[in-house]
């Protein structure tokens, strides 16, 4: 049996993390049957990093590995008919959602007009988490800031790196349903797992008021959203 270990929900997300959201999307868009563990402590997960799946006792981490994985070990067809361009597209937008992951953690974890409101609600939806833990948690996460480089970023400049990075996402996006077309693909499952977690998310950070103001974006995580929870 497979099983996803990722983090907790929030706000109604399946995983409050846009990597851990990606590879619940594709699973349930590529319909293989898997049960889903949500845990805070990634002590036992490879590299010491959420997600990760257990597929027939193997262990895997890393979002794009799991995938590529599944993809290959089950048979999967979902990316069948992307054409190289398409695919050098998708791994390209795959990057860019890298480097969105650092503003978007940065709006929850080290901005001071919305951590209150990210803490409060992991505090009233997660009652296992201490208010002790997550000051560990705040204090690793501004020393991963700081060593990335976002850290370092004063909060208008980070903001504008992301919301540059979305308006590539709301570009791209309104030529088609999804990105390649009238059907999801993986890197579709990618994009939901970042915007979700914005535009979801009941905090109202420069990210999410770009992505409730882009009417493709947010068509295409409803869209997404509504067929992963059917």
């Amino acid at each position: 049996m497979l099983t996803l270990y990722s983090y907790p929900e929030l706000f109604g997300v399946a995983d409050n993390n846009g990597y851990g959201l990606k590879v619940y999307a594709f699973l349930r868009l590529t319909g293989l049957p898997f049960t889903h563990q949500h845990i805070f402590d990634a002590s036992a997960a490879p590299r010491g990093q959420l997600p990760y799946i257990v597929d027939d006792g193997e262990a895997i981490g890393d979002s794009d590995t799991i995938i590529a994985h599944l993809i290959r070990k089950h048979g999967l067809t979902i990316d069948d008919r992307l054409t190289p361009a398409q695919r050098d597209t998708s791994h390209l937008i795959t990057r860019m959602l890298d480097d969105l992951y650092w503003v978007m953690s940065y709006s929850r974890w080290k901005d001071e007009r919305y951590w209150p409101a990210f803490r409060d609600a992991l505090l009233r939806e997660h009652p296992s988490v201490t208010e002790e833990g997550l000051a560990k948690a705040r204090e690793f996460n501004f020393q991963r800031y700081h060593y990335q480089g976002i850290g370092r970023f004063a909060p208008d400049a980070a903001y504008a790196r992301g919301v540059a990075d979305l308006r590539v996402l709301a570009n791209l996006l309104a030529a088609s349903d999804y990105l390649h077309g009238a059907n999801p693909t993986s890197v579709d499952a990618g994009i939901y797992g970042f915007i979700a977690n914005i535009l979801y998310y009941a905090i109202d950070t420069p990210l999410r008021a770009f992505v409730t103001s882009q009417a493709d974006l947010v068509r295409h995580c409803t869209a997404i959203h509504a067929a992963i929870r059917a």
